[in-house]
Formats: C-alpha cells, sequence, structure tokens
C-alpha cells in the first residue's frame, strides 16, 4: 500500500512539472499577444504568440517573428524571462520564490525539485538550488560583461548592455533566441569575432553540461571529492562530441563556398566550433544550415539527437544516456557479462531507461518527420532535420519550420513540447516502475531471438 502511494505521488510529480510549464506558457502566450509587446504596439496572431512563448519556455529558439523587429522591449523582456524559467526549471523559479517570501520548501516540493533536475536523491536539495541559482547568474553575468565588451562599441551603452545580457542568458539555457537578426545578423555583425563566439560557446557548453555535474566538480574543488562516474562520463563525452564534431564539420565543409569555403583558414575553424557547439541544443549561428552539404546535415542530425546532459536547459537524448548505451553494447560484443565503467557496473535498470529514452526521442522525431512532410513539399532529409531540431530543442531550422502553415506549426509546438517534458517523464516513469516491481511478482525468462 505504501509503495503505492508513493507511486503515484512520484508520478503525479512529473505531471506537476509538466503542468507547470504548459503553464508558463500559456501565461507569456497572453502577454505577448497584447499590444503592448509588439514594437507596433498591434495585437499578435495568437498562434504566433503561443509559439513564440512554447519555443522561449521550451528553450528551442525556433521563431515565427524576427525578435529583434517584431517585439517590443516589453516582449523581449517576456521573451527573457520565460527563457530563463524555461532554462532553470518551473520549479527552481517556484522553490526559489517561496524561498524568498520565507516559506518552508515541503519535503514535496524537494522531489519535484530533484526530479527536475534528474536527481535520485532529494536531500539537501537546498544547498544545490543555492549553487545552481548563484552559478548560474554568475555565469550569465561573466558572459553579459565578456559580451559587451563587442556590443557597446557597436550599439552603444544602454542597448549594449540590455543585448549582452539577453544574449548571455539565451547562451547559457541553450535557447538560441537572439536580437541580431538570426544567420544574417549574427554572421555580418560578429561572424568572425573571437570575442563574441568564444563567449557564446562557452556559455553554451557550461550550460549544457548540467547542474547535478556544476555540483560535483565544486565538491571536486572545494571538497576534494572524487568526481563520480556519471559526471566523468557526462565531461569526456562531452569533449569527445565537441572535439569530433569540430573536427568532421571542418573536414565536410572546408571546399563548400555555401558555408566557410571562402574563409581563412583559422575562421574556419571558429565556425566549425561554433556549429559543433550550438547543435548541442542551443542553436545560434553563423553558417546558413540550408547550404551545409547532405553529409554536414547528417552529422548535424546526429549531434542534436544526442544533445546536452541531463539536468541541464539542453535536449536531446543526452550524453550520459548514449554513452551507457554504447559502453553497454560494447562491453556485450566482447563477451564481457555486465559492463564496468571507471570501476562501477552499469545497472541494468540505466541501460533500459537509455533505451526507452532512445526510443521515446527517435519515436517523437519520425512522428515530427511525417507531419512536416505532409504539410510542405521537402526532402525526407529536410524533414528529419527539422523535426530532429525541433524535437531536441535545438532550434536550428533549414528554412522549414518557420514556413510551414498552422498545421505544420502546431505539430512544431507539440514537439518542443514534449521534447523539453517529455524525457522526463519517461525516464522517472520507467524509473519508479523498475524499482517497484522488485517487490512484486516475477516472472519466468522468454527465451528470444535477438539479431
Amino acid at each position: 500500500m505504501k509503495s503505492k502511494i508513493q507511486q503515484g505521488k512520484r508520478r503525479r510529480g512529473t505531471g506537476i512539472i509538466a503542468a507547470g510549464f504548459l503553464l508558463v506558457i500559456l501565461a507569456g502566450a497572453v502577454l505577448l499577444m497584447l499590444p503592448v509587446s509588439s514594437a507596433d504596439r498591434s495585437f499578435t496572431n495568437p498562434l504566433d504568440a503561443v509559439f513564440t512563448a512554447v519555443s522561449a519556455t521550451c528553450v528551442t529558439g525556433l521563431v515565427t517573428l524576427d525578435t529583434a523587429t517584431h517585439w517590443s522591449l516589453f516582449g523581449q523582456i517576456v521573451i527573457l524571462i520565460m527563457i530563463q524559467t524555461g532554462g532553470l526549471g518551473f520549479m527552481t523559479v517556484a522553490v526559489l520564490l517561496s524561498m524568498l517570501v520565507g516559506r518552508t520548501v515541503t519535503p514535496r516540493e524537494r522531489m519535484l525539485l530533484g526530479m527536475s533536475f534528474s536527481l535520485g536523491r532529494y536531500e539537501k536539495l537546498s544547498d544545490i538550488l543555492n549553487r545552481i541559482v548563484v552559478g548560474t547568474f554568475c555565469f550569465e553575468l561573466a558572459g553579459a560583461l565578456l559580451l559587451s565588451t563587442r556590443f557597446i562599441p557597436r550599439f552603444g551603452f544602454l542597448d549594449g548592455i540590455y543585448k549582452s545580457i539577453f544574449h548571455s542568458v539565451s547562451a547559457f539555457c541553450n535557447a538560441g533566441f537572439d536580437l541580431l537578426g538570426g544567420y544574417d545578423g549574427m554572421s555580418q555583425t560578429f561572424g568572425g569575432d573571437l570575442v563574441v563566439c568564444v563567449t557564446l560557446m562557452l556559455l553554451v557548453v557550461v550550460g549544457g553540461i548540467g547542474f547535478v555535474v556544476w555540483d560535483d566538480l565544486a565538491d571536486r574543488i572545494l571538497k576534494k571529492r572524487r568526481l563520480p562516474v556519471y559526471s566523468r562520463l557526462v565531461l569526456i563525452v562531452t569533449a569527445l562530441l565537441l572535439a569530433v564534431g569540430t573536427a568532421a564539420f571542418a573536414a565536410l565543409e572546408w571546399h563548400n563556398p555555401g558555408t566557410i569555403g571562402g574563409l581563412p583558414a583559422g575562421k574556419k575553424l571558429l565556425f566549425a566550433a561554433f556549429q559543433s557547439v550550438n547543435l548541442r541544443t542551443a542553436g545560434f549561428t553563423i553558417i546558413n544550415q540550408a547550404h551545409l552539404s547532405e553529409s554536414s546535415q547528417l552529422l548535424s542530425v546526429l549531434l542534436m539527437f544526442i544533445g546536452g546532459a541531463s539536468g541541464s536547459p539542453a535536449g536531446g537524448v543526452k550524453v550520459a544516456t548514449v554513452g551507457v548505451l554504447f559502453y553497454t553494447i560494447w562491453s556485450v560484443s566482447i563477451g564481457n557479462k555486465d559492463a564496468v565503467l571507471f570501476g562501477r557496473k552499469i545497472s541494468a535498470e540505466s541501460f533500459t531507461r537509455a533505451v526507452a529514452v532512445v526510443g521515446f526521442q527517435s519515436t517523437l522525431i519520425f512522428a515530427g518527420a511525417l507531419a512536416i512532410l505532409a504539410s510542405k513539399d521537402c526532402s525526407i532529409m529536410d524533414a528529419v532535420f527539422e523535426a530532429t531540431s525541433t524535437v531536441s530543442t535545438t532550434g536550428l531550422t533549414l528554412g522549414i519550420t518557420p514556413a510551414l502553415g498552422w498545421v505544420g506549426k502546431a505539430a512544431a509546438m507539440l514537439m518542443m513540447y514534449l521534447g523539453r517534458v517529455g524525457i522526463l517523464t519517461v525516464t522517472y516513469s520507467v524509473m519508479f516502475s523498475l524499482r517497484e516491481s522488485r517487490s512484486t511478482i516475477s516472472y519466468p525468462d522468454a527465451n528470444m531471438l535477438i539479431g
């Protein structure tokens, strides 16, 4: 009986988190529809307002209206608040507000907060929350200060400060919203600026490795504790993906005049690194994605599918998921009974959760690609690229998603929402089901022909 009660609470917990994101989206959409939110003081089409709210809250970056020209300062601030809320997580903001007014955080709220960070334990969450909030604003402030050295000379003091803050928050939260006019503005204004590009890349990577890894790194530095297996796996896979992605894009696009073919060697490497980093679900771009070779588009799909780390604003199936899958498969293929990583065995539960997450994400992408093909005349590769970018909340586009009709846009909004919230729900549903099944009926094994 007690187990069933706990199961019900945990499942309701994932529902509360999903409903919280939906509440933020609806509130933001209503504000964006108001005349005060548009630059020309007119009402914004409800579909475009909802699309922008979903994209901002799910930290995707896909837009149907130019963020810099359509929205007023008020509208842009609404978008920025949704990005920050979506990046930190609904429960983080809710619990933080409760603490600010002196209200005690309940055990239920601690559980929900831990679930939103993808934590398996819920003790000492107040300490973790403090580190997350302080760390977030410190990184965003540092990023804004670095960006201001380039933005202030070009846009003036106040506008330069504002744009620096906006882009720093957007980059750290892996949102990809910009006030420079998308690809054209980014590439023409700051495409070759080392300070701007490197600052944005660092913010994206730091934000994308996840709050759990932050906490473990802080303990490593301050308390000299050894990094847990999970954090070591995240850091290794992240570094590997960034290095391989940069090298692969540079090689595939080196002579492509539509992307980096006409640039000096140094800028080619910078643009390739920027592309590799932002495919980790950030969405900033200084390369026209429509001009990428098919090989680069396929590589982009793979990197977007993987995404960032658990407990971060990044989307995708997550780097640890891919690490667990590939390492377990490799261990089995060479005849090992168990997959042992850094002296620890990867549990069957972890492998099952990884398979479930990959299966769920793949199903969403397949359905999304079908929806795009049904509503837009494009190639299968283009549809898969757009669907993967939407589901993984990356926000890069070949120009197809913003041009979709209302049915296609509605499907894109659903994909963004499920890509941001659905993975969390699936992960915890599988985890809780596996844990509770241990104490119930055990059935005989079935011998299946596999492979």
